[in-house]
């Protein structure tokens, strides 16, 4: 299941089902209302997220290009040492800002 909360401006989203083909919408749903107001500033946690598959690591590029289309962006919040891989591995990593922890990551929107 993921959520949705605000920690100032920025919006975060946290969860603890994987990334894949089966919850890629629900995901997907939250970042797109989460970029439907202004400039979107947004951390994705994945924490406890156990895997992201190749649909999930789609969604991410395809809602990074559209925020920064609009003059956002989203971050990524990373301790998981598989989901790092996986980003590190594809080359999808390259494109986001990564945080070994959500609270960093919120910071930097202030920095």
């Amino acid at each position: 299941m993921f959520d949705h909360t605000r920690q100032g401006a920025v919006d975060v989203i946290t969860g603890d089902d994987p990334i894949n083909v089966d919850h890629v919408d629900r995901v997907l749903t939250l970042l797109q209302s989460c970029g439907s107001h202004g400039q979107p500033r947004v951390v994705l946690d994945l924490d406890r997220v156990p895997l992201i598959d190749s649909a999930g690591l789609e969604m991410l590029l395809d809602v990074q290009e559209e925020y920064q289309r609009r003059g956002g962006t989203l971050k990524l919040a990373v301790r998981n040492s598989l989901c790092r891989e996986i980003l590190s591995v594809t080359g999808v990593g390259r494109h986001f800002e990564i945080y070994p922890e959500a609270a960093s990551a919120v910071g930097s929107f202030v920095q």
